[in-house]
Parts: structure tokens; C-alpha cells; sequence
């Protein structure tokens, strides 16, 4: 039977009710993984951790807390509650706000000393009018469009919106950067971007920016490649990496091989036995075709367990992988452990992570759900408590 409250591990919670479903974050991983990323860049890149959307599913206040403590550069988030939280933490944090501000959000970019991501004259007209009311200047990066089509300033029109910013009396310039659409399954259309980008970096007179000033950043873990050799670029975003998840293998930081931080963990139930020829779950889209001898699992969809894996992912139970049967419901998950040997309930099983010889990945996990990593991460709802491991281990 799997421990109701795993040793060795923090719970963020009053409650002393035994644990039905929980993700574990390793923070001590967290921390050698950062230190293994930093250590196979060249010495002037900067390392910023994109911790946005709760630190992709982790928790963003204990993993920030634990990357400031391994040295990051830089703190990347989505939104102004994000770097809010991320404040809270303590004053002095550089942090990036990546998303566009609302007009009635525009006050909080100096009175939380945040860097803001501009695109549009509108934004530097805006910023430059907060950093006046404030009475000290808003930092900004601004950000080049090179064939992303989302945010950012497009990268013909680039030269002109950064002598705006420089012109701005209450703005100060603290980064530039863009941001790939394919970097992990278009080379072609990556290096078209590059090319683009490094083009307003020289037209505006950075290619060459001096130590310790600007951020200039392009890649994130999935399209490193401007690191070997000399370039402009002294920044790099780390997301998915950090957290153990390894980008495309034709990027340069594929060699690092940090560890998983994540597992996602639940317990079993019941177990009973069907007969052959029962259907199984909700549309009966599962047919048995011998007696069966299954395990109810204790989480659902409503946990993060998405509906698209019915039928076609497994889990570890006694480090044995057991198929899910039929449909993936709200609050349960029916799997067959006819072939597991002892199972009972309150046994753990694992959707995610290392059991016993046995591991299922996120990536693994991910491809039954038909979707990508980060969607997995973020998708694993609130009502999973983050159960921290925070020995740091070797």
C-alpha cells in the first residue's frame, strides 16, 4: 500500500486528510537542473525561468523560490498576478511580464518595479505616461515580430518603434527579443527568423551589446542553437527544461539531461472482478474479452486526467503497467490489473512518473492525450494538491 502522506515531502495545506491523488515536485531537481543548464552555457548567457501559468502546473511561489536560491537571472510570467505573487516573494527580483497590460493595469509596472513586454506605440505612450505618474521609469523589452504573428512590433517596423522608446523620457530600455513559431520542427523557417531578428539588432546598432546590459533573447529550450560562437544574443529562455523535460533532440541544450520534477500520483479505490464480455465506463467503448479482474482508480478528468487518453493510456501499480479501460470519468479511471499480482485499495498508482523498474513520462503520457507537454502540466487541476520534495540531495 502506497504511504498516505509521502515521507520526506512538504504539503502545503492544514489538513491532515490521507492524500487521494497528488502531484510531487522535486524542488532539489529543480535546482540541479538549473545549475546543469547554466553550466553548459557559455559564462555571459543570463538564465531567465519562464515561470508562468503557476510555474507550468508546479507551483509558482515554491518553484521561484527555489531557482532565486539557485541563482536565475530573470523571472518571466504571463500575467500581472503572476508577477505579483512573484513579488511577494521579495523586492528586487528582475521580473518580465510577457503578456500585453491592460490600460488600468499600467500603474502596477512601476509600483512592482517590473520589466513589460511593448509592441505597439500605444504600449510606449502608455509606459512612458506610468513611469511619468510614478515618477520613475518603467523598464521595457521590446518585442520583434518575426513570423510568430502574435505579439511584438513587426520586425520592418522595429527600428522606428525602439527610437520611440529611446526618445521616451520616463522608459528605460531593458531588453529586445522575439520569439520563434516552429523551433522544434522547422529549421528553415527558425533560421528565416533569426535572420530577421539579428537584421533590426544590427539596423539599430545591438548587435553588440555590452556585458551585463540589454537581454537579448530569442531561443527557449526547444530552439537553442545561437549559443555556439559569437552572437548578439546573452539570454536565454528556460521553461519545459528546467522542469526535466527534454526539448526537441536536434536543439544544443538536447545533451543536458536534467530530471523529472513532476509525477503524478493516485491511489487505487476498489478492485473487482468482470466477466468477459462486459462493457466498460460510460458509451460502453470497452469491451472485455476475458474475465478481468480491475481497479477503480481515485481520479478522473476532474483531476487532469484527460478524456482523449480512454482506452489508450496505462499506469504503474506495483511497477507494472495496467491498461485504462473504457472511458476516463470525472472522479475515477477503471484500469486492468488482472495480470498486476496483489492489488488493494488505497495502493498507489502512478499516471506520471517512476514506480518500482517502471516509468511513464510526460512525453509518453502526453502523446496518448494527443497534446504536448506543456498542456499536460498546466491541465492537472487544483483540486491535485502539490505535495513538495525539498531535500537537495545530490
Amino acid at each position: 500500500m502506497g504511504p498516505a502522506n509521502p515521507q520526506g515531502a512538504v504539503i502545503p495545506s492544514h489538513s491532515t486528510l490521507p492524500l487521494r491523488c497528488w502531484a510531487e515536485i522535486d524542488l532539489a531537481a529543480i535546482e540541479r537542473n538549473l545549475r546543469l543548464i547554466r553550466g553548459s552555457l557559455p559564462a555571459h548567457i543570463r538564465y531567465v525561468a519562464v515561470v508562468k501559468a503557476d510555474a507550468y502546473g508546479h507551483g509558482l511561489q515554491h518553484v521561484a523560490g527555489r531557482l532565486m536560491h539557485a541563482g536565475a537571472d530573470l523571472f518571466a510570467v504571463a500575467n500581472l498576478t503572476e508577477a505579483a505573487q512573484l513579488r511577494e516573494l521579495g523586492p528586487g527580483w528582475p521580473i518580465l511580464l510577457l503578456s500585453p497590460l491592460l490600460p488600468d493595469e499600467d500603474r502596477f509596472a512601476a509600483e512592482y518595479g517590473l520589466a513589460v513586454t511593448v509592441s505597439t506605440e500605444d504600449e510606449v505612450s502608455r509606459m512612458d505616461a506610468a513611469g511619468k505618474a510614478a515618477r520613475r521609469p518603467v523598464s521595457v523589452h521590446l518585442k520583434v515580430d518575426t513570423g510568430m504573428g502574435r505579439l511584438g512590433v513587426w520586425y520592418e517596423e522595429a527600428p522606428a518603434l525602439l527610437r520611440r522608446i529611446s526618445g521616451a523620457e520616463h522608459l528605460r530600455l531593458a531588453g529586445v527579443f522575439t520569439h520563434f513559431a516552429s523551433p522544434d520542427d522547422d529549421a528553415a523557417f527558425t533560421e528565416e527568423q533569426r535572420r530577421r531578428f539579428l537584421g533590426v539588432l544590427a539596423t539599430c546598432g545591438l548587435d553588440r551589446p555590452a556585458p551585463g546590459g540589454l537581454f537579448i533573447h530569442a531561443d527557449n529550450s526547444a530552439g537553442l542553437e545561437t549559443m555556439p560562437g559569437a552572437s548578439p544574443f546573452n539570454a536565454v529562455r528556460v521553461g519545459l527544461l528546467q522542469f526535466g523535460i527534454l526539448p526537441h533532440p536536434s536543439s544544443f541544450l538536447a545533451q543536458v539531461r536534467t530530471e523529472p520534477v513532476f509525477s503524478f500520483r493516485t491511489r487505487v479505490g476498489i478492485v473487482k472482478r468482470l466477466p468477459s464480455g462486459t462493457t466498460v465506463s460510460y458509451g460502453r467503448t470497452r469491451t472485455l474479452t476475458r474475465d478481468t479482474r480491475t481497479a477503480v482508480l481515485c481520479a478522473g478528468y476532474g483531476d487532469g486526467i484527460p478524456r482523449s487518453v480512454s482506452n489508450k493510456a496505462s499506469v504503474l501499480i506495483n511497477g507494472t503497467r495496467c491498461p485504462v479501460l473504457g472511458r476516463v470519468t470525472m472522479d475515477q479511471t477503471i484500469v486492468d490489473v488482472t495480470d498486476v499480482g496483489d492489488v488493494a485499495s488505497g495502493d498507489e498508482a502512478v499516471l506520471v512518473g517512476r514506480q518500482g523498474g517502471g516509468e511513464i513520462s510526460i512525453g509518453e503520457f502526453s502523446r496518448w492525450a494527443d497534446t504536448i507537454p506543456w498542456e499536460t502540466l498546466c491541465s492537472v487541476t487544483k483540486r491535485v494538491p502539490r505535495v513538495y520534495r525539498t531535500a537537495l540531495g545530490t
